[in-house]
């Protein structure tokens, strides 16, 4: 039989295969499970909390005004200095009620220089009453037995009466100069206090956190120059909603959170400000914050939060360190039947371990905790506890 070549090429082929190796077959390799521990999405009883805005503020604070006008000759402090009660902050030219304190002065003193005459005058004046009572003595007793007149009895009583009027005239002389040299002593402590006015100082120690003057400006009273806060005495002065003002009391406890201390304090109301405010539609409460609240951690104007307990309410709780976030949204991993699966959840208030879900988890199920990164959706899971 005749083999054509291209049949003959198809056989060499066909043998050639027959007496080779075994065709390899494919191995599908098999995933191992990835072991993982899981929590329970649990049910539990969290307080009911109301957070409002506020400003640090110090309890006491002075504005630190002239109580005359005067130009400024000196400001001894800078703002941020420390001051002492009664230490002097500013001095106001004060020449012209210098001026003034001496001539009150000198007027006192022309007035006691009239008293030595004025109390001359009324001891001569004593002394004439008592002689002119004494020959009045004499005189009646010589009347009593006809030995003198009327007429010279008449002489004797009028000399009497003169000299009593001479008498009581120097004794309202020294009376209207006493009236005057109280008056003197009077214009002398008044140019006193108006002098002191010159030299402004310090109603407390604090710290300067404001200055408006200058030397050379002129002070007019009323006029801030200084604003001092006291220091140790802090208060977060929160704006809260006007539907939730009716719920807060004085003295009710309160967890204030200064952003810039970062630091968390315990608290209470101590003042409702009773009016609204119109725009906002909010109300100002007032929270002392404790002694350790110093200025070495706070400053006045630093940015707070207050969270006011409110009860309680039942929620769905996982541990934080379970979720994942990628953007503005918030995961976790499922394990359901030994498979993970990515659920998307959304969560509500945060405590330091522990997130509120609000949706995307039921109560019992599993989630993976902690979090990892190398588990995908779909991949097979050994959960260990």
């Amino acid at each position: 039989m005749r083999v054509t070549l291209p049949a003959v090429v198809i056989l060499a082929v066909w043998l050639g295969g027959c007496g080779g190796t075994p065709k390899e077959k494919a191995v599908v390799a098999t995933t191992a499970a990835i072991p993982v521990s899981t929590v329970s999405v649990e049910s539990e009883e969290w307080p009911v909390l109301y957070e409002a805005t506020g400003t640090v503020r110090a309890r006491t604070t002075a504005v630190i005004a002239a109580r005359m006008a005067a130009a400024v000759r000196e400001v001894r402090v800078q703002v941020g200095d420390r001051v002492r009660e009664g230490q002097a902050l500013v001095t106001l030219d004060a020449r012209d009620l210098d001026v003034n304190s001496r001539r009150a002065e000198a007027a006192r003193e022309a007035v006691r220089a009239s008293l030595p005459e004025t109390e001359s005058g009324i001891a001569a004046a004593k002394a004439n009453l008592d002689l002119a009572q004494s020959t009045f003595g004499r005189m009646q007793e010589l009347f009593g037995k006809k030995s003198i007149s009327n007429q010279e009895f008449d002489e004797a009583s009028g000399r009497v009466k003169s000299a009593r009027a001479a008498y009581e005239m120097e004794q309202a002389r020294r009376g209207t100069l006493n009236a005057r040299l109280a008056q003197a002593d009077q214009e002398v402590r008044s140019m006193e206090v108006v002098r002191s006015y010159a030299e402004i100082t310090a109603p407390f120690a604090g710290v300067v956190v404001a200055k408006w003057v200058e030397p050379g400006s002129m002070a007019t009273p009323g006029a801030p120059l200084l604003t001092i806060e006291k220091e140790g005495a802090f208060r977060l002065e929160a704006a809260v909603e006007e539907s939730r003002m009716g719920s807060i009391r004085v003295g009710q406890a309160v967890s204030v959170m200064i952003d810039g201390a970062n630091r968390t304090f315990e608290a209470k109301v101590s003042e409702i400000v009773p009016a609204m405010d119109a725009a906002s539609r909010s109300g100002t409460v007032k929270i002392d914050l404790p002694g350790s609240a110093t200025s070495a951690t706070l400053r006045s104007g630093a940015f707070g939060r207050a969270v006011f307990p409110r009860g309680n309410r039942q929620i769905l709780a996982i541990p934080a360190g379970a979720v994942t976030e990628r953007g503005q949204l918030q995961s976790v991993i499922v394990a359901e039947n030994g498979v993970a699966r990515t659920r998307l959840i959304t969560v509500g208030q945060k405590t330091k371990d522990r997130v509120e879900v609000l949706s995307g988890l039921t109560a019992g199920e599993k989630v993976v905790f902690p979090a990892s990164a190398a588990l995908s959706d779909g991949d097979r899971v050994e959960v260990r506890q």
